[in-house]
């Protein structure tokens, strides 16, 4: 009875190889690797909030509304928990790419808030902290458009026949993507370009 098993070992691996079981393995793989970059890269982000605001506030203190945006913006986005395993939730998907795109408005309102103030944009550590934030955005556009291709070839995959008979068997169900509308709306970076003239601040300050 052993030797039996032991003999049919070899032709359930092979048979399971020919419906796809180990692509979709693979392709699953991918996705889970390429949202951890996604996940790193906004959470770099939000890391940066809290030293971004204080440093404006040094110089803007009485533009508490923005402050009040970015700090609630960035606490619900931490409220926010998506692991790997919720991918095929698409109400939560939406959720998180909901909060993120929060973030990402009221980073460039604080953004627009400095150029009011031509000796915050003078001040080292805010030139450093707007170079960074620059590269993380560009880093999450890279994160999310790696993520967007890995979820689509493994839809193809155990959406196709006979995949997805296998992948009904084994549990694996489509995830859900970046939807367009908010896909171009996170996509779009925080203005960072301090190349331009300063707009005087208003008559008062």
């Amino acid at each position: 009875m052993r030797a039996i098993r032991w003999l049919c070992l070899p032709l359930l691996l092979i048979l399971l190889s020919g419906c796809g079981y180990n692509a979709i393995q693979s392709k699953d793989e991918d996705t889970k690797a390429a949202w951890s970059e996604v996940v790193n890269q906004y959470q770099r982000r939000a890391d940066l909030v809290p030293n971004l605001v204080n440093t404006v506030k040094g110089y803007a203190a009485h533009e508490e509304s923005v402050f009040t945006k970015v700090t609630e913006a960035r606490a619900k986005v931490g409220s926010i928990t998506l692991s790997a395993d919720d991918l095929a939730d698409e109400a939560k998907v939406k959720q998180f790419q909901a909060a993120q795109g929060e973030l990402s408005g009221a980073l460039s309102r604080l953004m627009a808030v400095s150029e009011n103030y031509p000796q915050l944009k003078a001040d080292g550590l805010f030139q450093n902290l707007q170079a960074q934030l620059e590269g993380t955005e560009n880093r999450i556009t890279v994160a999310r458009n790696r993520y967007i291709q890995a979820v689509r070839d493994y839809n193809v995959l155990v959406r196709s026949f006979p995949q997805n008979m296998t992948a009904g068997m084994f549990g694996y169900k489509a995830k859900a993507n970046f939807s367009v509308d908010n896909e171009a709306q996170i996509s779009t970076a925080p203005p960072v370009d301090f190349g331009k003239p300063a707009v005087p601040p208003p008559s008062g300050q």
